[in-house]
């Protein structure tokens, strides 16, 4: 029986390496010319080659690599004699399984052979020993690498340089003239402004009218809009792209972030985080704050309840014909929103089994355009500032009450201190004792105005921020109205949506509504409430 067959096995990380060093691995070219080198030196026959490329021996662990798998059964059938590796971490780096899968071929009759090591044994303790402090540092520079790759990417990312790969949808790779330690050139993005503009059509279907990513795929396809590959939208393809940090014109990799790079921002960060906001409202389907769907001429959608059991409306379509009061059939089919408790027996409901949708939206439509009029006709300081500036007042007068207080307890205690010393001195009526209990009762008063003092000082930063973020709800608003006349009933289900958290409807469509938490701020220089 021939005792010199030998098998190989070729491993690169990744498909792109192509050189070696002390610091990089040898590409597969470069192995399989060392092993028949080795082999030829050594007077063996290779028999049979295995290559795996880019599978990483430290992360991929030995009963999912199908190769070693396959050089096993080669073994177990007797079919070589020889495992022989350029280097042992090509079999594998993990510390707690390769030295073991090693050990398995040599205690099945294999030798294991490396080009630049010499032969595996396992003659005594000493070879097990070393056999795993081999992979264990292996497995450790694996670890080293991975870390310094991460931060070299993270730094190039920080400093706003593309940290290579493909492009993403909307952007092209530019050659820079810049070469990386490896002579490789290196590129950066810029915007393809013919994808930009499918880009920004996704986020405006998704923000302004409530197209979901399957709708928005559908909508492409039915445009002739193509992707890259010329071939039609799939829903993943889209959901990749509206989750995508990059069109805001910041770069990522893991942790790390650039600044916003203009020349790469295809939307802006608010559009960004409303499609983020929107796709976990929609998530959350026990009490959406945006409609699930945006489809049909309804304007009200996953907000509106029964207001007798609380069960939520759902949209039912009558196709029975009815006679007008002249006499003429109407084929219309009856849209009515109707009561999924009552009508399914859920729920012990007292109230009407439906509403009509007509009447029900039409009462909805003129509450949001006689919101939109209120604001209008008032100032912008007499809804926002003016509250607000009252506000803050009174909260950096609480702050300056707290601060008056905290130096009256850093003089008492000041002055405990200084009792001590009279104590010490037998000059003071006080005992020691006595003092030891004021001064730690006075320490703990001292560090709770401290800690209230704090809380105060961010309490007034996020009333201020808060301020900002009801003066630009006001503006949004305020475009909304403008835009509310000539939209489309997506843009009308968005914006209804946007500003009802959710309506209540009662027997005689007698509607009790729900409104944002900002929009219920504007009500006091609206005088909203009884209108509502």
């Amino acid at each position: 029986m021939e005792s010199n067959r030998v098998c190989c096995l070729y491993r690169v990380s990744t498909d792109k390496q192509v050189d070696y060093d002390n610091n990089h691995e040898a590409d597969i070219p470069m192995q399989r010319k060392a092993c028949h080198k080795f082999a030829e030196q050594m007077g063996w026959e290779i028999v049979h080659e295995e290559q795996e490329d880019g599978v990483s021996g430290h992360k991929v662990r030995a009963e999912d690599r199908d190769k070693i798998q396959t050089i096993k059964e080669l073994a177990r059938k007797g079919k070589f004699d020889i495992l022989l590796v350029f280097m042992f971490d090509r079999i594998g780096r993990i510390a707690d399984e390769t030295p073991f899968v090693v050990e398995w071929f040599v205690k099945n009759g294999i030798q294991v052979w490396s080009t630049q090591e010499g032969e595996q044994r396992f003659d005594n303790h000493i070879d097990k020993l070393l056999n795993y402090i081999r992979f264990w540092q292996a497995d450790g520079e694996s670890e080293k690498t991975s870390i310094r790759t991460k931060t070299s990417m993270g730094q190039l990312v920080e400093e706003g340089h593309f940290k290579g790969g493909c492009a993403a949808y909307g952007y092209d790779l530019v050659k820079t003239g810049r070469f990386n330690k490896r002579k490789h050139e290196v590129y950066d993005l810029k915007i393809n402004e013919s994808e930009a503009a499918v880009v920004r059509l996704m986020f405006d279907k998704y923000t302004k009218e409530g197209f979901g990513s399957w709708r928005i795929a559908n909508y492409l396809n039915e445009k002739g809009y193509r992707n890259r590959s010329g071939e039609k939208w799939v829903q993943a393809s889209v959901r990749t792209i509206l989750s995508n940090l990059t069109y805001t014109g910041v770069l990522r990799c893991g942790e790390s972030r650039s600044g916003v790079i203009p020349e790469l921002q295809i939307i802006t960060q608010e559009q960004f985080d409303a499609v983020q906001e929107i796709y976990k409202s929609r998530k959350k389907t026990d009490s959406p704050r945006v409609p699930l769907n945006t489809r049909g001429q309804s304007l009200l959608a996953g907000n509106v309840f029964c207001g007798h059991c609380g069960a939520r409306l759902n949209l039912t379509t009558n196709g029975r014909y009815r006679k007008s009061k002249d006499g003429v059939l109407d084929t219309a089919p009856r849209v009515r929103y109707t009561c999924y408790g009552k009508t399914r027996k859920r729920t012990e409901c007292d109230g009407q089994t439906g509403y009509t949708m007509a009447k029900l939206d039409s009462i909805v439509d003129k509450l949001i355009r006689r919101i939109f009029a209120k604001m209008k006709g008032v100032p912008k300081s007499a809804v926002v500032s003016a509250r607000y500036e009252k506000e803050v007042s009174q909260k950096k007068k609480r702050l300056a009450s707290l601060r008056s207080g905290l130096a009256d307890s850093q003089r008492k205690l000041d002055l405990l201190k200084a009792e001590i010393v009279k104590c010490l001195e037998g000059k003071s009526s006080f005992t020691s004792e006595t003092l030891s209990g004021l001064i730690a009762e006075e320490e703990k008063d001292l560090n709770e105005r401290k800690a209230a003092i704090a809380d105060a000082e961010t309490d007034i930063k996020h009333g201020e921020e808060t301020r900002k973020r009801l003066s630009d709800r006001y503006d949004e608003l305020i475009s909304w109205s403008e835009l509310y006349d000539g939209a489309t009933i997506e843009q009308k289900k968005m914006i209804v949506n946007s500003m009802i958290t959710r309506i209540d409807v009662f027997s005689g469509y007698e509607l009790k509504v729900e409104f944002d938490f900002d929009i219920r701020q504007f009500f006091e220089g609206l005088d909203l409430e009884e209108s509502a």
